[in-house]
């Protein structure tokens, strides 16, 4: 069966890391298993407020006990590695080992350019696979302390479908965050060639797709997906969240 999250833009309405600890400590009590945030500093119109997903997960870890959390997807085309590194051994420590790391290239909404950070997708895929050693040698003891999770935090990489080289970098890690699949029949596709692609014996590996709360999961859950997410767009309202929240898992 797979494990069932909540994935929500901390945008406008919900900019406020107060409410999205709340409806955190809602899907905890309602049964969910995870509760994760979208990671942007700007979006494309109509969204104008914009709340930091790290400062918004430190409250969300403060008001769970159980939930798996994490950002879905930090571009370290816009960070730093040593500052990511201690930010995500912070997290994992204050939320006693439920960090996931969701990582990719990042979004097109104008939040690259403009404040100095590349934008151009070579560099960006070339700054992130920089990233991973980096973080993972920072990780293993370059500094201290290490993270609650061992070997390491668990890292997702984003992949936007069809493209095939994503693919490839997840399968070295913990797991895939494919977009814009189109449907269930994908998912067992990508399934077998994540297996292609991993040494035996390497590990569990995590499928996590996201859709709105009417579509069904189950589909999904059956040709291979290990999460599934409840998406609510850019624009998410409390009272929508709370509502799907309440139909639980």
């Amino acid at each position: 069966m797979a494990a069932r999250g909540i994935y929500l833009a901390p945008f406008d309405e919900l900019a406020d890391p107060r409410r999205v600890a709340r409806l955190a400590a809602r899907a905890e009590e309602r049964g969910w298993d995870g509760f994760f945030v979208w990671d942007h500093i700007l979006y494309s119109p109509p969204v104008r407020g914009v709340a930091d997903p790290w400062v918004t997960l430190s409250a969300v870890a403060c008001a769970t006990e159980r939930l798996r959390i994490g950002p879905m997807v930090t571009p370290p085309a816009r960070r730093r590695v040593q500052k990511l590194t201690r930010e995500t051994v912070t997290l994992d420590h204050l939320s006693a080992g439920r960090l996931v790391l969701g990582l990719g290239l990042g979004g097109r909404h104008g939040e690259f350019g403009p404040f100095g950070d590349p934008d151009e997708p070579r560099e960006q895929a070339r700054l992130l696979d920089a990233a991973l050693e980096r973080l993972d040698a920072y990780w293993s003891g370059e500094l201290e302390p290490p993270p609650v999770q061992r070997p390491r935090i668990p890292v997702w990489l984003a992949a936007r479908w069809p493209n095939r080289r994503p693919v490839r970098r997840a399968a070295r890690w913990d797991g895939v965050f494919p977009i814009d699949l189109p449907g269930p029949d994908t998912v067992a596709e990508l399934v077998a060639e994540i297996a292609a692609l991993r040494e035996p014996g390497a590990g569990p590996f995590d499928v996590v797709v996201t859709n709105p709360p009417e579509v069904d999961p189950a589909p999904w859950a059956a040709a291979g997906a290990t999460w599934c997410l409840t998406g609510f767009g850019p624009r998410p309202t409390e009272a929508a969240v709370r509502a799907a929240i309440d139909a639980g898992p």
